[in-house]
């Protein structure tokens, strides 16, 4: 076969560079990192008695167990490396479901290194730790971990998973079939694992459920290669040992990748040895259809420097999203610890935390409070949750609401010059003057004191004004609790940030909620002071622009007089205005004068209620009451009562103050947190090695890693950034 030099020259890479990338990403797995980040891996897969062991077996020389009755019942991560001289250990990884006295024992088998071929019984005394072979357990989610070194070991790492079954039977129930199909799903499923889908010639391809699997979770086949095992089982020239040469040729199941073709020891030559069994499966590709078939796609030999090379790629090619998953698991262990706080166990370490706790929330409170909104809890002030978290803007636009509705609707009535219908139902309520004048005499003829006649009582100017203000109290009590309601989610929200769910709950507890029910005590006090003046006794200023607003009133109403006046003198059309008066039309300048001038009142109450109405109209429009009442809801009510006490809501010396009981009420970690601190912890200290070992490797990375592009005689490779690129900063 032609291919021999290629072979050659691509074992030859199996260098010591090579060797040292793996390790970084077997030292990452033996961190523990793979629990929390996927890692590079090439994973073995195929339906029972496909052949599994046996690749592994020809990959490694390690005599793994291939009888056709024994099947992996496990995951089985094959380590290995180079070395001068023969070895091999084992362990055992213990799966998510085991107990904790469970983890101890398994994670306590370490035998003493071995002679690679006494690894069949080390297998079988592993079988026996993780409870295999029993009535019980037929397939755990255990993980046997092998790690073997020798002279003629190729740098490779590979995980071989439990065969896939097609049916339950009287060794393997229904929840083994759904257990092992889980697993390798899982493992595929991982986007940085290479899948090596291992297919038997004995059995009709279409049928074997792992290109299935495969295609499931990887549709366009980017990270599968497959492999062929058996095919000294077909007969020659039959139709199926030519669709299996279709397949090998990648003409039917095609994958990026391709596929790779091995002839196993069969039981005949269970006993030769590896030489022998190489020598065997290169006779048997020398001969027949697979001479149609590179070299480079055929036999062990060709299959070793493959897998290293597709290993190396893929994990040269996930480098950058791994390092960004590493930090970004860093980050979010952080921050979730950051909320938990330092361990707390005594009164001290708790008043500690709270101390802690306190000066974060003041300095968040602060900023909502003032407006600087530079801290990254604010986030985007477009979204909901960010403008709720921004205290100073939500209240400042309230009170522009609160001023703006105080003088749309803040009246009981709208006083309408000329004819009006009047409308009760509307806000505020619609009234001509002429109707509102009678209102005023009927008030003041039941009140009536010793003033003269035309004049009128001072205290009836108060009666008018309390009730044009009506509306003002209900004004101010729903902004009020729309303002309060604002400031408590601004709180929680900041609470949420700062610290976790149990001790966020113990603060609303015992000083969050209590804060706010004094606060609105202090609100409902100043409110109601802010109100009264408005509501009883009599009306009280000292502002020059009530007697200005008198006169100008008088005048704007003596204006429309007089516009009315000259329209019916002129007999024009009013919303034509006066401009339309014709120079050449004649009229008497005396009766011009007589129309324009009104005739004196008569009705002394009706001379009274008029300048009554000016008198409360004055007093209501002039910013006089409207605009005290305003401003003192926003800074007497609303600054000095509500958003100043805020910033003393929590502060350290409130938690100074407490005594021991309250604050183990509010501080000591509930179990859930105890567990939570445990697992983030755990975690943190396994992402954080895995930087540290990455970062190494970045520093190294030009001599790890300085033949990235070199040929590839398989094929055309897709372009991968070199190793110093990948590590960033």
């Amino acid at each position: 076969m032609d291919g021999d030099a290629d072979i050659d020259r691509l074992s030859s890479l199996q260098s010591k560079d090579h060797g040292q990338l793996l390790d970084v990403i077997d030292l990452l797995r033996s961190q523990g990192i793979n629990h929390y980040v996927s890692l590079p891996q090439l994973i073995v897969c195929g339906d029972q008695s496909s052949g599994k062991s046996s690749v592994l077996e020809a990959v490694s020389r390690i005599p793994f167990p291939t009888k056709d009755s024994l099947c992996t019942r496990f995951a089985t991560e094959l380590i290995l490396r180079r070395g001068p001289t023969p070895n091999v250990i084992v362990t055992i990884i213990p799966g998510k479901e085991r107990s904790d006295e469970e983890r101890r024992t398994l994670v306590g088998f370490q035998p003493p290194t071995v002679h690679i071929k006494e690894l069949h019984s080390l297998i079988d005394e592993a079988n026996k730790v993780m409870g295999l072979g029993s009535t019980t357990r037929a397939f755990t989610d255990d993980v046997l971990r092998v790690e073997a070194s020798g002279p003629e070991q190729p740098h490779l790492t590979l995980v071989d998973l439990p065969g896939l079954i097609h049916a339950e039977n009287n060794k393997q129930s229904a929840s083994d079939v759904e257990l092992v199909s889980s697993l390798v799903q899982s493992y595929m499923a991982n986007a940085r694992s290479i899948i090596l889908a291992v297919v038997s010639a004995k059995n009709d391809y279409a049928n074997q459920i792992v290109t299935r699997l495969a295609r499931n979770v990887d549709p366009n086949g980017k990270r599968t290669l497959g492999i062929i095992t058996k095919p000294d089982t077909l007969h020659v020239g039959s139709e199926s040992e030519n669709d299996f040469l279709h397949l090998a040729m990648n003409k039917d199941v095609m994958f990026r990748l391709g596929w790779h073709t091995l002839r196993n020891r069969d039981y005949s030559h269970r006993d030769c040895s590896t030489e022998e069994r190489d020598e065997i499966e290169r006779d048997f590709f020398s001969r027949g259809v697979w001479t149609r078939l590179s070299a480079r796609n055929l036999g062990i030999a060709a299959l070793k420097p493959r897998l290293s090379r597709v290993l190396e790629d893929q994990i040269i090619s996930e480098l950058p999203s791994l390092i960004h998953d590493v930090k970004s698991g860093i980050q979010d262990c952080r921050a979730r610890l950051s909320r938990l706080g330092e361990a707390r166990a005594t009164p001290e370490e708790r008043r500690r935390y709270l101390v802690h706790i306190s000066q974060s929330f003041g300095s968040l409170i602060s900023a909502t409070v003032n407006g600087v909104y530079m801290h990254e809890f604010f986030g985007d002030a477009r979204t909901d949750i960010g403008y709720n978290k921004r205290v100073r803007a939500v209240v400042q636009n309230l009170l522009l609401q609160f001023a703006d509705d105080i003088r749309r609707e803040g009246h009981e009535q709208q006083i309408v010059e000329g004819e009006c219908q009047k409308d009760s139902h509307s806000i505020p309520e619609r009234i001509s003057r002429s109707d509102y004048m009678e209102d005023v005499r009927e008030l003041m003829r039941r009140s009536r004191g010793s003033e003269l006649p035309g004049t009128f009582n001072p205290l009836i100017v108060g009666d008018l004004f309390y009730r044009q203000a009506r509306p003002w109290k209900r004004l101010v009590e729903q902004f009020k609790g729309r303002i309060l309601g604002a400031t408590r989610t601004a709180v929680e929200l900041i609470l949420i940030y700062v610290t976790d769910e149990t001790t966020r709950e113990g603060l609303l507890r015992e000083i969050i909620n209590p804060a706010f029910e004094r606060f609105t005590q202090q609100l409902d006090g100043k409110v109601a002071e802010i109100i009264r003046p408005h509501q009883t006794g009599h009306p009280i200023t000292y502002n020059h622009y009530f007697t200005e607003t008198i006169q100008k009133a008088r005048q704007e109403h003596a204006k429309n007089d007089q516009i009315r006046r000259l329209n019916a003198f002129f007999k024009l059309r009013p919303e034509l205005g006066l401009s339309y008066v014709h120079s050449h039309q004649g009229f008497n300048t005396g009766d011009l004068l007589n129309a324009l001038n009104p005739p004196v009142e008569h009705d002394m109450d009706r001379f009274a209620c008029s300048e009554a109405t000016y008198c409360m109209q004055a007093y209501y429009q002039i910013k006089v009451a409207m605009k005290v009442l305003v401003d003192n809801f926003a800074v007497l009510a609303i600054e000095n009562r509500l958003l100043d006490s805020l910033l003393e809501t929590l502060s350290p010396d409130t938690v100074m103050k407490l005594n021991d009981r309250v604050i183990s009420d509010i501080a000591a970690e509930s179990e859930d947190s105890l567990t939570e601190r445990a697992g983030v912890t755990k975690k943190l200290e396994a992402l954080d090695a895995g930087l540290q070992t990455l970062n190494r490797l970045g520093q190294h990375g030009s001599a790890v890693y300085h033949f990235a592009d070199r040929p590839d005689p398989q094929e055309k490779r897709p372009s991968v950034p070199k190793l110093n690129k990948a590590i960033g900063d």
